[in-house]
Order: C-alpha cells, then structure tokens, then sequence
C-alpha cells in the first residue's frame, strides 16, 4: 500500500497492516516471513542438523518405553513364573528400560541447551538487522512510520519470536516425531488395531484445519492490536506537557481504554480457539482409545492378541494423543510469532530512498564545499514543492533562506544534506553529485543540526563527540571554548560528565543548542545546515548563540532555514524563497535597501521593536 504524500516516489510496503487481507496478499506476506527465517537460520544449518540428529535419536530413547513394558509382559514376566524361574530377561527388559530414560534425559538436555543456543544467536541478529536497518531508511519512513510502531517492532514482535524459539520449538519438534514415528509402530504392532486408531484422523484434520483457519486471523489481529496500544502509550509520554497542559488526559484515557479493549478482544478470541481446540483434539483421543480398548479386549479373549502388545499399543496411543495437544500450542505461539515475522520482514523489506552508491565516487581532498542545484525539481507525492531550482552557494559562503511556511526552504536544505533525493536534476557538492558520494564522505562532508537540537542521554562530553567519536577530551573543551559552552559546562555539577538526562532535559534550550553548536564545531564539516537556531530562545539566550554562530560559521559554507531576522544579518547572502523558487537573491544590506520582500519584513520586524 502507498502513502498519498510519500516523498520523492518513495514506497512503502506497509500491506501488513491491513485488517483484511487477500489470498494472494496473505501468501506474499508469508512468503516474505518465511524468506526472513531462512536468511536467519542459514548460518546455523550445521548446528541444526546436529539438533535434529540430536531430537531424533532423543525421540527413539523415549519411544522405547512402552514397546518395553509390552515385551515385559509378554515374555520377562511368563518366564519369570516359569519353573524353573528365569530372571535374566526381567533384568535385560529392566536395564533397557533404565538405559533409554538415560539416554533420553541427557540427549533432551543437549538439545535444550543446543536449540537455546541457536534460538538467541537468531533473535540478536534480528534485534540487530531491523535496528540497524531502520537507522539508515529515509525521513519519509519515520514521517510515516511512527516510533511506536517501531518499538512495537522491536520489543512485542521479537519477544513474540523469543517465545516461540525458547519454548515452542522443542515441543513441536518432538510432537512431529511422536505422532509420525508412533503412527508407524502402530500399524506394524498391530495392523488391525492400528486402522481402527486410523479412523480419528479425520476428524483430527477438520478440527486442526478450522483452527488454523481462524487462528491465523486472530493473532495477526493481536499484533496489530498490541502495536495501537504501543504507539498510543508512546504519543501520550511523548507529548505528555502538551497532554497536561491542554487537559487532554479524559481524552487519552477514552482512547487508551478502547485500544486496550480491542486488545483483550483480540487476546480473548485467540484463547477462544484454543479452549476449544484443545478439548477437541483431546475427545477425539479418548473416543479413539475406547474403540481400541474395547476391539482389542475382545481379540485378547479369542486368544487372537497378547495382553502385552494391547498394553504397549494403548500406552503408545495416549503417546500419540498428547503431542498433538502440544502442537495446538505451539500452533497458538507459531501463529503469533508468524504474525510478528510479517510485521518483521515488512520492516526489512523497506528500501532505503536514498541508497548508498555500489561504486562511489571520492570527494576532492580537501573539500571546499560548493553546492549547486542544478535543475532541481522535487515534491511529496502529487505535490510538487521545487518545481525547477537553479541555485549556485560558492565555497565559504553563509546564505539564509527566508519565506513563508511551505515555501521549499526546509524541502531546499534536506536535499542539501541528501535526507531526500531529487525528482529531476542533480545536488552537486564540489561537483560531484550528492548520490554518487559514500555515505561516510558525505556525513563527513556535510551537517544538519535541527532546530529541537536533540541530545542523548548521557554526559556532555558524550553528546558533544557525537559529532567526532575518536575525539580526546582536550578536542571536546577546546570545541566548548570555541562555541562560548565552556562556562556554562564547568558550572554544572560534574562539567562535562554531566549526564544530561533524557532528550537533555537538564539544560535549557539555550544551553542545549551551544552544545549541539560544539558537537558540530567539533565535526569540522565543509558544509552546515541550519534548521532556525534561535527560534525558540529568550533575549539572552539568543545573543549567546548569534555569537556562538559567527564562532560556527566562519571558513565554512552555510545554508540556515531563517526565522529571525538577527539571524538573517550575519549571513553573507539572503534567498527569499516563494512557491519553491528564489524570487529575490542578495545580500541583506542591498535587500533591505530594495522595495521587495525582504525589505518589507525587514520594516515590520523594525516596527516591532519601536
């Protein structure tokens, strides 16, 4: 499915989501999943070849015992009566017996521990493969996908598979082998018995296809159900100053409630199938046991069976009976756990939009930093917000885009930092094109610092070498320094390696953006974009960055998305921006002594401060 305002052609496959699916959507997703569990099991086929030798001989130990009570029966016992008494096959039925339970408990051991193994070295590489990859997809995919669906992902959906592996995996394996290796003993135990225990199968096939059926729909209805309320507890924390200071929390308990009703609902339907699936497939058995009991009671009395082969035929049939119960649920956690495999793989399957080049080309040495749009036309979706920009920033140049919301300013500097890539023409730095440079040389080369200037959890020192992680600690407070951070800092509790606590809420937004000023200092890059620095500050806290600014913008080429006409003034070069075209171009002296935009909201600005 398409999102009507995906950016620059971007797709997604989001089909997953769907409350109703069709046939041929339901198959692509479950050959997408499976796909996914075959890349994650490949590196371990060694190991689960060994794990299957493992379960199978496991298997033969415990299938062992009742053909030895049979054998018991029928001849250690007689010739234990015999006169004279014989003991030895007692002793040898006993020591088998005693041997297979050893076997059986040490080979099931190795088997856990084998299968644990492989189950969380497969759950790491998932953890690692989605995190990793939704790092690298574009803003488009985060725009659209929302964080909590992300953790939903990442928590939820991969314990859903943890489950599966560290409980699932070993009940089902042995259920297969009981119900197929004793389904044969059966049949060359005794035939005729063996055909009567037959007729369930049947019935054992119309109940386990109906609960398929409807349990496939139902656990893919509780991951989706599950992720609603993720997003929503995530939104509400997110947001809690907007949620308490606009009384909006009757309205998010309204919403919370609904979500979490839809969940035990789902939750409710899913435990439905299983109550009475469960009980289904366990009178099935029994009825089949009392036709067999009483059938092979009657040829025991004609002298036609031996009451051993009865007995190790009915031990073996409640055998067969009871593994089926574990594969109904394992089914339940095998549905849930598929469900959280296609939500998993629809992730995974998301293709970066602004994909790395295969054969890079290198930048020059040193960078100089001349960005050019040639002919660049770029929108989201039907919209089209460039339709055709030709614009040349020299080297060393500061320019600041102006102009109201919507005009292409934001649009302008992520296609300068590559977030997006044109529809139409080419974003050149230093006259290579932007898709043609390495991710790494363009990191390097090129940084955005937003507006939120977002900060990690942790100390300063950390947040400031975000932006060079080899950097010494001499590198970090000469950076501070230079920014006019270092006061502030050294007047913290524990100066630099002050944690400042989640999204840096220690620091006011004036002290959190000349940190964020540092971090990009330090990065050194050839070209910064700035998303308004000064936006959201007070008095003084804005002269402090504009000086913070000329320290960060000096030798280096600056494109900075301009609210405040302070901000406007120390840059070399002002684009009004309309419509996505730059209607008026010059410096910002020559701009206010004009009669054009710029000058008449340089006026209006000026009577605001009379």
């Amino acid at each position: 499915m398409t999102e009507p305002d995906d950016p620059a052609g971007w797709r997604g496959v989001a089909t997953e989501d769907d409350d109703e699916l069709t046939a041929s959507a339901s198959s692509f997703l479950r050959g997408r999943s499976r796909r996914l569990l075959g890349d994650l099991l490949r590196p371990h086929r060694r190991a689960l070849w060994l794990l299957l030798a493992t379960i199978t001989v496991q298997n033969l130990a415990w299938l062992a015992g009742p053909l030895l009570v049979g054998i018991g029966i029928d001849h250690a016992v007689p010739a234990l009566l015999a006169e004279p008494a014989d003991p030895w096959p007692l002793v040898w039925v006993t020591a088998a017996m005693v041997g297979a339970a050893a076997a059986d408990a040490v080979l099931r051991y190795v088997f856990l521990v084998g299968s644990g193994r492989v189950g969380q070295a497969v759950l790491l590489a998932l953890r690692r493969r989605v995190f990793s990859h939704v790092q690298r997809l574009p803003l488009a995919f985060h725009e659209r996908y929302t964080s909590g669906k992300t953790i939903s992902r990442l928590t939820s959906d991969v314990e859903a598979l943890a489950e599966l592996l560290d409980e699932g995996l070993d009940g089902l394996l042995t259920a297969l082998f009981s119900v197929l290796t004793i389904g044969v003993v059966l049949l060359v135990l005794d035939l005729p018995l063996g055909l009567v225990a037959l007729l369930g199968f049947p019935l054992l096939y119309l109940v386990g296809r109906w609960f398929q059926r409807h349990s496939t729909v139902a656990y893919r209805r509780t991951r989706q159900t599950i992720a609603a309320l993720i997003v929503q507890f995530t939104e509400t924390m997110g947001g809690i100053r907007a949620v308490q200071g606009f009384r909006r929390e009757p309205r998010n308990d309204e919403l919370h409630a609904r979500l979490n009703e839809d969940n035990r609902r789902a939750n409710h339907r899913a435990f439905w199938l299983i109550a009475v699936f469960v009980p289904a497939v366990t009178m099935i058995g029994n009825l089949v046991t009392v036709a067999v009991l009483g059938y092979g009671a009657l040829r025991v009395m004609d002298g036609d069976l031996a009451v051993g082969v009865l007995v190790s035929f009915l031990l073996y049939l409640r055998r067969f009976f009871d593994p089926l119960q574990d594969i109904a649920m394992f089914y339940s956690s095998y549905q849930s756990a598929a469900a959280a495999l296609e939500k998993l793989s629809g992730v995974l399957e998301e293709r970066p939009g602004v994909a790395e080049p295969a054969d890079p080309t290198p930048l020059p040495h040193p960078v100089a930093g001349e960005v050019v749009f040639d002919g660049v036309r770029f929108g989201y979706g039907s919209a089209t917000v460039l339709p055709q920009l030709d614009l040349t920033v020299p080297a060393g140049q500061t320019v600041a885009l102006v102009g109201a919301t919507g005009a292409g300013k934001s649009t302008l500097a992520r296609l300068a930092a590559r977030f997006y890539d044109p529809l139409a023409g080419q974003v050149r730095l230093d006259g290579v094109p932007l898709d043609r440079l390495a991710d790494a040389d363009l990191r390097r080369a090129v940084v955005m610092v937003t507006q939120e200037s977002f900060l990690f959890s942790g100390s300063i020192a950390d947040n400031i070498t975000f932006g060079k992680p080899d950097a010494t600690r001499a590198e970090v407070e000469q950076a501070a320094r230079a920014i006019g951070a270092d006061r502030f800092i050294r007047a913290l509790p524990d100066g630099y390696d002050t944690d400042v606590r989640k999204r840096g809420g220690r620091l006011s937004a004036g002290q959190r953006q000349l940190v964020s000023f540092a971090r990009a200092f330090l990065a050194d890059p050839a070209v910064l974009v700035l998303d308004e620095a000064t936006s959201s500050l007070d008095v003084p806290s804005e002269v402090l960055v504009q000086r913070a600014l000329q320290t960060l913008l000096a030798d280096r080429t600056a494109l900075i998305i301009a609210h405040r006409l302070s901000t406007v003034e120390i840059a070399d070069r002002v684009l009004v921006m309309e419509a996505g075209r730059v209607v008026e171009d010059g410096s910002p002296a020559e701009l206010v002594a004009g009669t054009g935009r710029f000058a008449d909201l340089h006026r209006a600005w000026a009577d605001s401060l009379v």
